[in-house]
């Protein structure tokens, strides 16, 4: 054994541990029903997104550095790729709901033997295999979010309603809107080399901000419902032109979730919308219109970012444990809902795409999707950070996605 691989990466055995045992807490109040439903192509099972992630690992680290190790079932590779061309042909995405079989228990025990085996490799891993450990963590992480969201469409696609867990009904209290004045001039944005980063946040690069201001929190409920009760969805002035084909082809007349009788349906079932929490599971479309509704816009990318460069990423509200979660309104940059910008998900310049498989994992996306910054409620707490990028097609609104105003000045 290579003593000096735990110096050189000290808690990493245990850092994947706390992650993967946090996925399997998230899945313990589902049964195999519960964890087989696919309500739309866009959200996958839970027991899929139990068994990718093992997937990620098994393949990307263990059979390809461990000498000797064998996959647990070679079939279940097609069944569990997600999107890696490199690794062949794969179940499409839309079938992953027709997969009664394996079982949720069968799938607990691939994890359990995938677990084993990494925590037996780790110590004599090389440097490569330790890194891809490392972006194998904050792949979990993210399918940890998308648990919890497709958990979130599946129940609510039922008649019945139910609830993923108990959660108490509180009121946020209330904070006023107010205006800080961004950072402008020649600023630096994307990742520096301290520290994880996905590839997409890199190179730090110089950008130009023009003068702005950004609002102290998010939009809220009752602002939104405000949005609605002003004919905001009947009114095609303030939409773009595929928004507005959006609404119109779809029905849409509010956020996602959200009922006339003024409740929302959330992992705690339905419950009374509560009128001063951020709004969300809003498109970059509702986004866009109501920003022009307020008289104000989206933040580009840039301005949001160099605004949240000296704020905790781990403040506000973020997932810390196995339970319900729900946005309750903070005033730092960070927590409750991803925020919607007016920039496009297109690479940094100086850009480059890792060689190989794993180099498909952002690169080939930079196409069609929004970017949003931040963290939601649903976020692992330590996940994000000022220069990360999550992206969405401007249609999406089944994460927890919300505004953030800004203005010129």
């Amino acid at each position: 054994m290579n003593a000096a691989a735990p110096v050189r990466q000290p808690g990493l055995a245990e850092r994947v541990a706390e992650v993967r045992a946090l996925t399997l807490a998230l899945a313990a109040p589902l049964g195999d029903a519960d964890a087989t439903v696919q309500p739309m192509p866009d959200a996958s099972p839970a027991k899929w997104h139990l068994a990718h992630t093992s997937w990620f690992f098994e393949t990307f680290v263990l059979r390809d550095f461990v000498p000797g190790y064998r996959p647990y079932d070679e079939r279940w590779g097609f069944l569990f790729n997600s999107y890696y061309n490199g690794e062949g042909k794969r179940l499409a995405r839309d079938r992953r709901g027709m997969l009664a079989r394996p079982h949720l228990d069968e799938i607990r025990a691939y994890r359990a033997h995938v677990d084993a085996a990494l925590a037996r490799a780790i110590p004599d891993l090389p440097a490569e295999a330790l890194s891809l450990v490392e972006l194998g963590i904050h792949h979990e992480q993210q399918h940890q979010e998308l648990f919890l969201t497709d958990i979130l469409a599946s129940f609510a696609a039922n008649p019945l309603e139910p609830a993923y867990g108990a959660d108490k009904d509180a009121v946020s209290a209330g904070m006023p809107l107010t205006w800080h004045e961004g950072r402008a001039g020649e600023q630096e944005i994307g990742a520096g080399d301290d520290g994880f980063s996905f590839d997409s946040e890199r190179p730090r690069h110089r950008v130009w901000l023009q003068p702005h201001a950004i609002a102290s929190r998010t939009v809220t409920n009752g602002e939104w419902a405000e949005f609605i009760a002003a004919g905001g969805y009947s009114n095609p002035a303030l939409w773009l032109s595929d928004g507005w084909d959006w609404v119109q082809r779809e029905g849409i007349t509010g956020p996602l979730y959200r009922d006339e009788d003024g409740t929302a349906f959330t992992l705690a079932g339905r419950r009374p919308l509560d009128p001063q929490a951020p709004v969300t599971h809003v498109s970059y479309y509702e986004a866009d219109a109501f920003a022009r509704w307020a008289g104000a816009r989206l933040p580009t990318e840039a301005e949001w970012e160099a605004w949240a460069a000296g704020a905790d990423p781990c403040a506000g509200h973020q997932l810390d444990r196995a339970g319900p979660v729900r946005p309750q309104g903070s005033d730092g940059p960070f927590g409750d809902v991803w925020c919607w910008t007016g920039s496009a998900f297109l690479p940094h310049p100086g850009f480059r795409q890792p060689e190989g498989t794993v180099g498909e994992y952002n690169g080939k996306f930079m196409s069609g999707q929004m970017v949003l910054k931040g963290a939601s409620c649903a976020t692992p707490r330590g996940h994000s950070r000022a220069s990360y990028r999550n992206f969405f097609p401007p249609a999406a609104r089944w994460q927890f996605t919300g505004v953030r105003l800004a203005r010129d000045l």
